[in-house]
């Protein structure tokens, strides 16, 4: 597999990923992704993209729960 930036090599390894929303920030710290050796680019696979939609879809109705009125 080949960067489509750098035309680098992508080796698996695990890289950080962020939210930042109105309300909140989310990061997790090692999501698996295909990241380049050269220029440092992650890649996430579709079932990663998926799991991290699915925990931001929770965390947005909590913290519309949590919101205070204005």
């Amino acid at each position: 597999m080949r960067c489509i930036h750098c035309r680098g090599t992508m080796v698996r390894q695990a890289a950080p990923f962020q939210v930042d929303r109105e309300g909140y920030h989310l990061t997790f710290q090692a999501v698996p992704a295909w990241i380049c050796s050269q220029c440092g680019e992650a890649y996430f696979e579709d079932s990663q993209v998926d799991q991290i939609q699915a925990v931001i879809r929770v965390v947005d109705e909590k913290a519309r729960e949590f919101a205070v009125p204005a």
